[in-house]
């Protein structure tokens, strides 16, 4: 039996694969190719360029390549866009998964693994955040979503299918191999732009919020290395094969740091004094989030092996520039 990864090509659908790989487990990519990369996708995984909510074409995946378990990473993820672009973030992140989970269902696809968010808790009133903290999403990014969490609980109770959703607080780093990072042109993962900006990709970075009721006034979040998260995904696959109860589970290190923290961390990993502005806050952003990691640590025997915010500068920093390398003239991977 195989895995069928939508969003393969991105971010964390990649590293997903390359673990996938690396543990012998027959994996198949879905991707548009929309922010992902052909070339992130391993030679010898194969490659479907659709998308998921295309019905006809994912049954035929599903039977093709005999798989037993999704792992949905596909979906549009920037905050600002979808509050600009609700009706577009709905149709991408619920409408096309609601698609893709009947699909799964009439196929008889047994297994979920969902890429859901912390956005879905909004303004949490208490940090760090539980799971049984009452999701009040501020973004259609979020309510996009939940709605899919809402979709899959119901259907786990209608139908023969165990789910996890994983929601995801701030995700970095790149493959310690430098085998893939995040590529997006534009992201605004904020160990991303600080790094761009140290290796003068950018001339200057702004600090979003100086008076927060934080120890240096700035935000705090939870930031967790997309390696330790890969390692979530795959415990995730072996639980649910194996008989788990479909649930919910944050995934982060409940642990925060702020962004002067994060910003000072990257200059003294890089040595480089790059130029910061302060500015405003921005509208909707909490002072605080970090994830309660207990249920995840517990269902899944989960335990981290990269939770050092330094080593995830390191990676972040090495991977960017291998992006340099790899946009140069006459590079192959191009």
């Amino acid at each position: 039996m195989s895995v069928l990864v939508t969003g393969g090509a991105g971010y964390i659908g990649s590293h997903t694969v390359l673990a996938l790989r690396d543990a012998d487990c027959p994996v198949v990519v879905l991707d548009n190719l929309s922010t992902g990369f052909e070339w992130a996708v391993p030679s010898r995984v194969p490659l479907i360029v659709g998308n998921v909510g295309d019905k006809a074409l994912v049954a035929c995946i599903i039977q093709e390549h005999s798989v037993d378990a999704i792992m949905h990473f596909a979906g549009s993820v920037v905050v600002p866009d979808s509050i600009a672009q609700p009706l577009a973030y709905y149709s991408n992140n619920t409408v096309n998964s609601r698609q893709l989970i009947e699909t799964a269902i009439e196929a008889g696809v047994r297994h979920f693994i969902f890429s859901s968010t912390a956005a879905v808790y909004g303004m949490p009133p208490t940090n760090p955040i539980s799971e049984s903290c009452l999701p009040m999403p501020m973004s259609p990014y979020g309510s996009s979503k939940l709605m899919t969490e809402i979709m899959l609980a119901d259907s786990a109770r209608a139908y023969d299918l165990s789910y996890l959703a994983l929601r995801y607080f701030n995700v970095a780093g790149a493959d310690p191999d430098g085998r893939c990072g995040q590529s997006t042109a534009g992201a605004t993962h904020l160990i991303k732009v600080a790094c761009e900006t140290a290796l003068g990709k950018r001339a200057q970075m702004a600090v979003f919020g100086t008076d927060y009721a934080t120890p240096d006034g700035t935000c705090i979040r939870d930031y967790l290395h997309v390696s330790d998260l890969v390692e979530a995904h795959l415990r995730a696959l072996t639980y649910l094969r194996r008989g788990g109860a479909s649930t919910v589970l944050n995934c982060g290190y409940s642990k925060g740091y702020s962004v002067r923290e994060v910003v000072d961390a990257v200059k003294r990993v890089s040595g480089v004094n790059f130029a910061v502005e302060e500015c405003g806050r921005r509208i909707g952003d909490p002072a605080v989030v970090v994830a309660a990691s207990e249920k995840l640590r517990g269902c899944l025997d989960w335990d981290p092996r990269h939770d050092d915010l330094d080593a995830i500068v390191h990676s972040t920093l090495a991977w960017e520039r291998e992006l340099n390398r790899m946009r140069e003239p006459g590079f192959g991977r191009h």
